[in-house]
């Protein structure tokens, strides 16, 4: 007999590989082979992003959790199909995405966890970078090798690794210790005039990384409001006050937005930028508080050393949240 139809349990849970329970199942699919096809074609990726939760509170954690999906065959007449029954299949699941031109189902990088080769940070301030344990043996920041470990938990799969403070290069190592796999150089910027602000985003591949903005920041307010004409007339005195409003507001509120500059970049830095107009969730260190933000800006021009000879990039943000709080 023929495959004729599978059923799918999905469990997504952390921890480490295999170890799901009764309580992490999420999912139980059914479907039949459609006539004329030899296989069964199932997106779970969807459902497994409904489970992945990315927030940032000033703390750096990994946001991976295992995906097992156990599927059972069964033949045209519901009687199992294989000896292997169930086969069960293992994921470790980041909330990335691919571009069209990386082809259906990419995998994204399985080391470094950002797509530029340059970090920018304030002098004499520390920093992060976002690594994947299993691709990474060892890193090296300025002749101190710093030796990567990974027990198999979903909640040290990504490791941020601190930037000390005035480093210049990082070296990073294959499992092997001795293959390298990509040398990424710091620049230390000294802002004398402006206050640097931090912005940390979700990226295109799936995890939280640092942009900060050095130059001119301009703050700006907007507000929404809607009014309705009131009837002010004493009808005992049939006359009215000159001190009540005809015109009566309500559903009073604000945003407040930021306009910040990159300061001057290295071309490599088009990539982050891009990445950073396509997140999702945004957050920035504001006045002593970490606050989500939303990037505004909905188009941008490249710019690159032989076009501009200077890159820099201004873009704008709105808080997450309304100014009057409205949250009940």
């Amino acid at each position: 007999m023929a495959l004729g139809s599978i059923t799918l349990r999905l469990y997504v849970y952390t921890g480490t590989e295999g170890s799901y329970s009764d309580i992490d199942l999420k999912y139980t699919l059914n479907k039949n082979k459609i006539q004329g096809q030899n296989n069964i074609v199932l997106e779970v990726a969807e459902l497994v992003r409904d489970f992945l939760d990315i927030n940032f509170d000033g703390s750096y954690t990994s946001h991976t959790k295992w995906v097992s999906a156990v599927v059972n065959y069964f033949d045209d007449e519901g009687e199992e199909y294989t000896y292997s029954n169930p086969q069960t299949f293992n994921f470790l699941a980041f909330d990335g995405y691919g571009y069209f031109e990386d082809e259906i189902n990419p995998e994204l990088s399985r080391n470094v966890l950002i797509s530029s080769n340059n970090i920018y940070l304030p002098e004499g301030t520390a920093g992060k970078l976002p690594i994947f344990a299993e691709g990474v043996g060892k890193l090296t920041i300025d002749s101190i090798d710093t030796e990567i470990t990974d027990d198999g938990n979903s909640n040290q799969k990504i490791q941020y690794i601190t930037i000390p403070a005035d480093s210049s290069t990082i070296q990073v190592y294959d499992t092997d210790d001795t293959t390298l796999l990509k040398t990424i150089k710091v620049n230390n910027i000294c802002e004398p005039k402006f206050t640097p602000y931090k912005v940390v985003f979700q990226n295109k591949l799936g995890t939280l990384q640092d942009l900060w903005f050095f130059k001119k920041t301009t703050e700006s307010f907007s507000v929404t409001d809607e009014t309705f004409k009131r009837n002010i007339i004493n009808t005992g005195s049939v006359t009215y006050n000159l001190n009540e409003t005809q015109n009566q507001r309500y559903n009073v509120n604000g945003k407040s937005k930021l306009k910040l500059n990159t300061g001057f970049i290295k071309e490599d830095m088009n990539q982050t930028i891009e990445e950073l107009f396509l997140t999702e969730n945004a957050w920035i260190d504001y006045e002593g508080k970490i606050l989500p933000i939303i990037p505004t800006t909905k188009s941008m021009t490249f710019k690159t050393s032989l076009n501009d000879r200077l890159t820099d990039y201004t873009i704008d943000f709105e808080f997450g949240f309304d100014k009057i709080n409205n949250i009940r």
